[in-house]
This record gives C-alpha cells, structure tokens and sequence, in this order.
C-alpha cells in the first residue's frame, strides 16, 4: 500500500528577519513550488498587523560541494503579492489568518484562512488572481467546520487549529479537472473528546472543475499521532499531494518544554471511510477506516535545533538528479524564533 520512499537530509538555512518591499518578512507559514517558473510561493502568516496579507516569491539557489554533498547557498525574495478582497481592498486587520498555499494548474492560487472564533471571523479557502492577489472565488467549507447559533450544539473549529493544510493534486493539462486537499489543525469542537489520545482530523477532498463551484467528493478521518505529556500544542500543519493520485505527506509539528519536534508521515487513502455524513467522531469508531499513514522521518533524529515547522514542498531536481524537499518554519514573528529552510532528498526506490 505504502510506496517506499526515504528522505536524506542535507542543509538547513536561516532565513534572515528582515523588511523587503515594505514588508516584513516572517511568519512564514507555507511554502509551494513553481516548476515551471522556478520559484517558491511562500505564504505570511501576518493577520495585516506588520503588513497587510501576503504571499511572496522566492529563489532557491542549492550548490553542490565534494561531489556529493549539497548546501543552501541562498533562499532570497524575489516579489511581494499583497492578497485582496473581491473588490481589490487589502484585507482589514485581523481580517484573514492566511495558514495555507497552493498554486492551481491554472495559474491562480487557493489560500486557506484560519479565521477567528473569538471574533466569530470564519475560517474559509478561497481562489485569488497569482498576479494580482485578488479574490476570485470561494471553495464552499461545511457546514460542520462552523460556529453554530447554538450555543447548547458547539461546533466547528477550535480557535487557532483550523485550516492549516492546503494542497494540489494536478494530473492532466491545465483545463482538466484538479483536486483540493485540506484538514484541520486538530479535531473540530463536535469531534474533541479528553478520553482520546489522537485527535481526529477531518481532511477534506474537493474536486475543482473548469465551470462552475468546486465540489466536496468526500471526507475521511486522520488520526493525529500522540504526543508526549511535555507538549503544549499538537497538530497537522501540512499536507502535500504526491504524483501519484491518493498519496500524500503529512506533516505534523509539536511544541513544548522541550523545544519544538516535527515528523513527516506518509499518507494513503486507500479505502478510508466517507465520513461527511457522521455529525461527530467522538467515541468508538467501530468499522470507520481511517487513512492510512506511516511515518517517514521524525526530525527530532537529527539533532539539531527545530522550529515552527509548518510548510512542505516538493522542490526543484539537485544537479545529480534527484528530487529535492523542502520544510519552512513560522518565527511567529518572534525575535527568539527563526524562518527556517530544511533542505532534503526524496529517494523513491
């Protein structure tokens, strides 16, 4: 079921805190990568606070040492795209919690927004002009993943563990149909339960059509690996989808005591239950199949200092060849924190 990949660390890279184009650069909370262009999406995280909302492009340059070994020779921005309502305003304060990126075959880019519950600001995914920024369409969320006016029926998402994820899967020409991914940080308020060790994620499958809204095709269950009683927070804060169709990556990022931990698993939907129909995952889950995941890489191996890792991407081939992999870290704007660049080769055998 699982296809046999491993992945081989080779750099790390300290993006520098600094302001580009009037804007500060930092919460760094997605990455994607152009292949055609040659360049990265990299999405801040700001809610318009620093700066207004935005997504930045940026060159990678890898140099290969002693035949074999590969360094991170520099990672600079290249533009800033501020992101725009449907009537091209740059988005209030607070307005917008941008999380997730990905850029769509036809040349525009979804992004994910958090939202806030304290505020009652929903979380949404919407499709914005790469150019420009601008807001073209919504993706429609369920009506699950909301606030109710209930307050005896709570539901939805938790503040601050909600779309993190967003990704593409792309296998025909630009005109044909694709497909949208995404999950929540942790379980929705409906699906939270203290007696439950992993919390249950639901991850999302739309299909994106050349006419007309983009349809939700399914919903499955991903089940969060535990953590240990050091960790304050605990979630999904990626995915990543493969080539192959109905493959992906996770990653999953703590924070604790101890420092910061991330692990790459690698994720099948194979015959996952449609669970779109279950209004909560609380409980024994009886015959439900979850998807399937089996990790890959725990970072915490490496030994050296993590941070806030939260974007993941498939990157342009290395001079010999093979496929390069990419993990970014958020500084949370914080001068004690970093945006990280982790650089890795994707060996498929």
């Amino acid at each position: 079921m699982f296809r046999d990949f491993s992945l081989e660390f080779l750099d790390r890279y300290e993006i520098p805190q600094t302001e580009f184009k009037n804007t500060v650069v930092g919460g760094l909370s997605a990455i994607t990568y152009d292949r055609q262009q040659d360049q990265f999406y990299v999405l801040s995280d700001d809610r318009g606070i620093r700066s207004p909302a935005r997504f930045y492009t940026f060159k990678l340059a890898v140099e290969q040492q002693n035949g074999s070994q590969f360094k991170i020779k520099s990672f600079q921005p290249e533009s800033v795209t501020l992101i725009k309502d449907e009537l091209g305003n740059n988005y209030p304060v607070e307005q917008i919690d941008p999380e997730g990126l990905a850029i769509s075959p036809r040349n525009t880019v979804f992004i994910s927004s958090e939202g806030n519950t304290a505020k009652n600001i929903k979380p949404f995914i919407s499709e914005f002009e790469l150019e420009t920024g601008k807001k073209i369409s919504d993706v429609r969320l369920p009506q699950r993943f909301l606030a109710s006016d209930d307050p005896e029926k709570p539901q939805g998402v938790q503040e601050n563990l909600a779309l993190e994820s967003l990704t593409v899967n792309r296998t025909g020409p630009p005109e044909d149909p694709f497909r949208l991914f995404t999950a929540t940080e942790s379980s929705l308020i409906q699906d939270k339960s203290v007696e439950e060790e992993r919390s249950r994620i639901r991850f999302l499958h739309y299909v994106i059509n050349p006419v007309g809204s983009p349809v939700l095709v399914a919903e499955h269950l991903y089940l969060l690996d535990s953590a240990p009683v050091e960790v304050i927070s605990n979630g999904l804060t990626e995915l990543l989808a493969l080539q192959t169709e109905g493959y992906f990556l996770s990653l999953e990022r703590t924070f604790g005591f101890t420092g910061a931990g991330a692990k790459i698993f690698q994720v099948v939907i194979g015959n996952a239950t449609d669970t779109s129909n279950i209004d909560s995952l609380k409980g024994n889950l009886g015959q439900l199949n979850t998807l399937k995941k089996q990790l890959l890489f725990d970072l915490q191996d490496l030994g050296i200092y993590l941070d806030n890792l939260e974007g993941i991407t498939i990157g342009p081939r290395l001079s010999d060849g093979s496929k390069s992999l990419l993990l970014v870290s958020d500084d949370n704007f914080n001068e004690e924190q970093i945006n990280q660049l982790l650089l890795f080769r994707l060996i498929e055998k």
